[in-house]
Order: C-alpha cells, then sequence, then structure tokens
C-alpha cells in the first residue's frame, strides 16, 4: 500500500486538521485530560519516591504500570481493529477517571501506603493497553487521510504542551496542597474527554472485517506477519523499541536526578519534566509544518544517535539550567523522531491491520517502559543518580551499532548487485 501523494510545498499551516469539528472536540477534550494526566505523572512518582527513598521501587512503580501493555496490547489490538473505537474510548476514559478518584482520597485519607500506589498503577495500566491503540488508530477517522500526519504531529503537539503545564502546575501544587490535589484534577480532566465524545461522529473506514469466528492469536499473528514482511513497518517498529525502553525514562531519571544531584526538590522537578515538554512540543510542531512532504527517513534512521548522545551528555553537568537544555533537546528529538515514526507506520498500513500495527507500536512505545525504567531505576541505584541518563544513551547506542551495520550490508549489496554487468545470452 502506497502512501498518499504529497503536494510539492513543504511546509503548511500546522493547525489545519482543527477544520475538521471531530478533530477540534477531540483535541479540546484532550487537551484538558493531558494537563490532568501529567499532573499525575509528576505527583505519583514524586509520592512513591517520597515513601519509599528508592529508586529501584520508583522504576517498580513505572514497570508495574506500564506492564499490561507489554503483556496484553498485541490482544488490545485486536479487539480495536473488531470493536469501535469510539465505545472503547467511552469505556476507557470513564475507567480512568475513577481510578485516579480512588488514588486522590486514599492520599486525602491519610491511608495511602506504597502497594496502593502499585495496585492502582496496575489497573490504569490495564485500562492504557486499551486507551492507546484505540486514540491512535481513531486519528484518521476525525480527519480522514490527506491531513493525517499533520493531525498526528498536532496531537503530539498537544500531548508536550500539556507536559510543559502539567508539570509546572503539578510542582506548585504539590509544594502548597499536596500530591493528592493532583490527583484529584486528572479525575476531574478525564471527564473532558468523555463528553468531547458525545459531540464527535467518526468517518466511516471501508475495510476487511476480522471474522468472528478467527481465533484471537490468528488474528495476532496476521498482524505481526504483516509489519515484518513490509521493511518500512519493521525497521520503524525495531527503532522504536529501541528508543521508547531505554530513551525516555524521564519519569524514573528526572525526580532522582533533581532530588540527588541537582538538590531542586519537587520544584526543581516539575521544572525539568516542563523542560523535556517544551522540547518535546518543539519537536512535534517541526513534524506538523513538514507534514506535506511525508515523514522523514533521515529522522528515522540518524535521531536515535543524537538522542542517546545527549542522554549521556545531562549526566556530565550539575549545573540546572544546562540540564534543562540538554532534557530540553532530548525531548525535541525525541518528538521529532515518534511522531515521524507514529505517521510512517499509519501511512503505511491498510486500515483492516490499523489496530493490530497500532498496538504494536503501543507495545514497543509504551509496553517496553517496564524493561527501561526496572533499567534506569537499577543504574540509579548502582551506578549513581549522576549517572542514570549515560546508562541509557549508552546502551540505546549499543544496540543502534548493529541495525545500522545490518543496513549499511543491506546497502553495499544491492549497490553490488545493481553494479554487476549483465551476463551475455549463448547464442
Amino acid at each position: 500500500m502506497n502512501p498518499p501523494s504529497h503536494d510539492k510545498r513543504s511546509f503548511n499551516n500546522p493547525f489545519l486538521p482543527l477544520k475538521h469539528s471531530n478533530f477540534r472536540y477531540y483535541w479540546i477534550g484532550m487537551c484538558i485530560s493531558l494537563i490532568g494526566t501529567w499532573m499525575q505523572n509528576v505527583a505519583q512518582p514524586w509520592l512513591a519516591y517520597t515513601l519509599t527513598k528508592s529508586a529501584f521501587l520508583l522504576g517498580l512503580v513505572g514497570a508495574i504500570q506500564f506492564m499490561p501493555v507489554l503483556l496484553f496490547s498485541l490482544f488490545a489490538g485486536v479487539l480495536v481493529d473488531k470493536l469501535s473505537k469510539k465505545k472503547i474510548l467511552f469505556f476507557t476514559q470513564s475507567a480512568s477517571l475513577v481510578v485516579t478518584l480512588i488514588l486522590a482520597i486514599l492520599d486525602f485519607s491519610g491511608h495511602i501506603q506504597f502497594w496502593h500506589i502499585l495496585v492502582l498503577a496496575a489497573a490504569l495500566g490495564l485500562v492504557n493497553t486499551f486507551d492507546m491503540p484505540a486514540r491512535q488508530s481513531f486519528v484518521i477517522q476525525l480527519v480522514g487521510k490527506d491531513d493525517l500526519m499533520n493531525a498526528i504531529a498536532l496531537n503530539s503537539a498537544m500531548f508536550n504542551m500539556s507536559r510543559i503545564v502539567g508539570p509546572a502546575i503539578a510542582g506548585l501544587v504539590i509544594g502548597y496542597y499536596g500530591v493528592g490535589m493532583c490527583f484529584l484534577a486528572n479525575s476531574i480532566s478525564f471527564a473532558a474527554v468523555v463528553i468531547s465524545l458525545f459531540f464527535i461522529h467518526p468517518l466511516p473506514m471501508a475495510a476487511r472485517r476480522l471474522a468472528a469466528n478467527q481465533h484471537i492469536l490468528t488474528d495476532i499473528r496476521d498482524g505481526l506477519r504483516y509489519i515484518y514482511r513490509r521493511r518500512i513497518l519493521f525497521d520503524a517498529t525495531l527503532l522504536m523499541t529501541i528508543i521508547g525502553t531505554f530513551a525516555m525514562n524521564n519519569n524514573v531519571l528526572i525526580p532522582v536526578f533533581s532530588e540527588v544531584v541537582l538538590k531542586h526538590g519537587s520544584m526543581g522537578m516539575g521544572i525539568l519534566f516542563s523542560c523535556s515538554g517544551i522540547g518535546a512540543l518543539i519537536g512535534a510542531m517541526l513534524v506538523a509544518i513538514t507534514s506535506k512532504s511525508g515523514p522523514n527517513k533521515l529522522v528515522i534512521y540518524a535521531v536515535p544517535t543524537i538522542i542517546g548522545i545527549f542522554l549521556i551528555l545531562n549526566s556530565f553537568t550539575i549545573n540546572f539550567l544546562l540540564a534543562g537544555f540538554y532534557i530540553a533537546v532530548t525531548g525535541i528529538f525525541f518528538n521529532l523522531f515518534s511522531a515521524t515514526i507514529n505517521s510512517t507506520m499509519q501511512l503505511n498500513t491498510e486500515n483492516e491491520f490499523r489496530g493490530r500495527v497500532m498496538s504494536v507500536y503501543t507495545l514497543v512505545f509504551s509496553g517496553s517502559t517496564p524493561i527501561g525504567n526496572l533499567y534506569a531505576g537499577l543504574a540509579d541505584d548502582y551506578i549513581g543518580a549522576r549517572f542514570g541518563f549515560a546508562a541509557c544513551g549508552i546502551i540505546v547506542v549499543i544496540l543502534l551499532i548493529p541495525m545500522y551495520l545490518y543496513k549499511l550490508r543491506s546497502r553495499n549489496r544491492a549497490g553490488a548487485e545493481a553494479c554487476k554487468p549483465e551476463r551475455p545470452s549463448s547464442g
């Protein structure tokens, strides 16, 4: 399947998808919800670290939250291909509201314990297992294929704008009112998405329906085979696995780095999370304004190395401003990369496989987080808080080397085949 053709302009209005009323409702609802989500993303690790004073147990919270994504994403992708994505989102957003409300009540009551955080993180992770591939594959039904890459980039911009606002608010709220208020705000924010869904009428997408009597493992196998047989999808998945696992473990690294190395506490932590969000927002907008030219292969294959280098650099500073700069630059390149990978996978996927392909994207983007969080937590505990970023950057670079060598060998082999003179026919 070929991606849609693009016109000759290299730049375009990044807010073009907002002309679609469906996307406007969805985008506004998600803007509100994601600010609450990022408030919780700051408050939850801070609470876990306050209760335990252990980077490993902090990493365990992230691992538990994303473990359901690792275990069940492929099954979720089949469900997303079979059921209405809008109905799935109604359920997942409502369930998220309930889970975060319980966490807020426990904190306000003064009975919160570490195991409560683990259980509720696992529950939220299970909900997100179905929510994320549904959201990813729902976008095309809001804007159509022509504006899809732009919409993905604008979604990413919205996500990362909330990464700037949410952590900054969370740092203040935690300092003045405590972490429970962040959990309550997040619970209320999920209602914005639920309300927006009432006004959305998704575009119908022509696709062959999955057979109701076919075994779910067969559907999963077909989806994985579909990715494996398309080189661009396979490469994108492999690279996203490396970056998604080891490059962005900020929820483990930043709280410890702020507290132990930079000595800036919760306020500094919130600012560093916002720096990451600012960088990611810039990266998303770069994708949005260049979306007419389609996904850039240079971004797909070169940017992962740059991300690894900046992670390593961050470990060699104790200056707060310089650390914020390195984190922001890493955010720029990470979001430039992830938005390009997301667009590449969707534009090269047929509608009937979209849910399963995006479930694999969710698996390698978020489902690999337990491995990365545990790795980052162990690195902080045993190597030292200062070198956690370096440990992540070094393994990224090491894992990229064999893939680059394979690509180079394949290119050289293809070049050699093309240069071979044709054997004259016997006559």
